[in-house]
């Protein structure tokens, strides 16, 4: 029951084969330096964190984040439980790159483990159990199975991803398996942020970095997955690629002799060997047809990657 269609593939492809290049390159630069490995993870860590919960309604912001975890600051105003989401994200996803390596076998009890974590002194009583009744969901386009069939779903769903029957590459494997656990809602709370946590062991065992939806997203984000529901799985796709092609970026920039030189699309534009304008270059970035990724609102990409395209579509 979990096989999707991949008619989305064939728009997607170069945007998959760019990433899949990409994560070679870092993992033949592997190890980085360790200050370096450190700064981004620590960096990743607070992003993580805000977006994450800001999809889901917490109310700090990246700064203030940032102060309760690195800092151990109380932000007055701000409601206990939104602290208390702060830190267990930050402990979540420790637990998570403690678990992952590219032996790691997806299982049940470590998505129950993470979730676990998350509503950890938040609601004790659901903290790391499946839900026992029926939900729904606001805005959303169906209704969640009925609860008996939750843990049946869950170990298929499981068993799909592990098995990968339909030789899916990580971040379709990924994006599959991140909308099917919403479709189940497994949980009576904190599935947005487990199911986010959970989607990145895929992505990670597989080499790539975290792959982390931006709360300026949210929108796109909710639409795509209501898309999904309908069996079209394009939007989410781009969306997911997007969001590991802006992690693998960073990463990248930061191996010694990187020669990548991201900018704003708004500067790009103003090389005089750039001739298409801004919007039409925002529109490329935003269809995944160039190496682009966001920053909050700002789109970031390369002249050799406006170029490259340009000789590709005179071809």
């Amino acid at each position: 029951m979990w096989n999707v269609t991949t008619t989305y593939q064939k728009d997607l492809e170069s945007t998959f084969t760019r990433i899949l290049e990409k994560v070679n390159v870092l993992n033949a630069a592997r190890p980085l330096p360790n200050i370096v490995l450190q700064n981004i993870k620590e960096a990743f860590l607070i992003e993580w964190t805000y977006n994450s919960n800001s999809i889901e309604g917490n109310t700090l912001s990246l700064r203030e984040t940032q102060l309760v975890l690195q800092e151990g600051i109380t932000i007055k105003g701000k409601s206990l439980r939104e602290h208390f989401e702060a830190k267990n994200h930050e402990t979540a996803i420790h637990k998570l790159y403690k678990l992952v390596n590219e032996d790691y076998v997806l299982n049940a009890k470590d998505i129950l483990d993470l979730h676990g974590l998350v509503l950890r002194s938040i609601e004790d009583d659901h903290a790391g159990r499946l839900r026992n009744a029926g939900v729904r969901i606001s805005g959303a386009n169906f209704v969640p199975p009925n609860a008996r069939k939750v843990s049946d779903y869950l170990d298929g769903l499981i068993d799909y991803v592990n098995i990968n029957p339909q030789g899916l590459n990580p971040i379709e494997l990924a994006t599959v398996f991140h909308h099917k656990l919403v479709w189940i809602h497994p949980f009576f709370d904190g599935n947005g942020r487990t199911i986010r946590l959970a989607m990145n062991l895929l992505l990670m065992r597989s080499g790539y970095p975290p792959a982390i939806i931006l709360t300026n997203d949210r929108v796109k984000y909710y639409a795509a997955l209501n898309q999904a529901n309908n069996g079209n799985y394009g939007k989410l796709m781009l969306l997911m690629a997007q969001a590991s092609e802006r992690t693998l970026n960073i990463y990248l920039n930061a191996i010694p002799g990187s020669d990548k030189d991201y900018d704003t699309i708004s500067n790009i534009v103003k090389e005089p060997e750039i001739l298409y304008g801004q919007e039409y270059v925002s529109l490329l970035a935003r269809q995944g047809k160039i190496d682009a990724h966001k920053e909050g609102r700002n789109w970031f990409t390369t002249k050799e990657a406006v170029l490259n395209y340009v000789r590709e579509k005179g071809k």
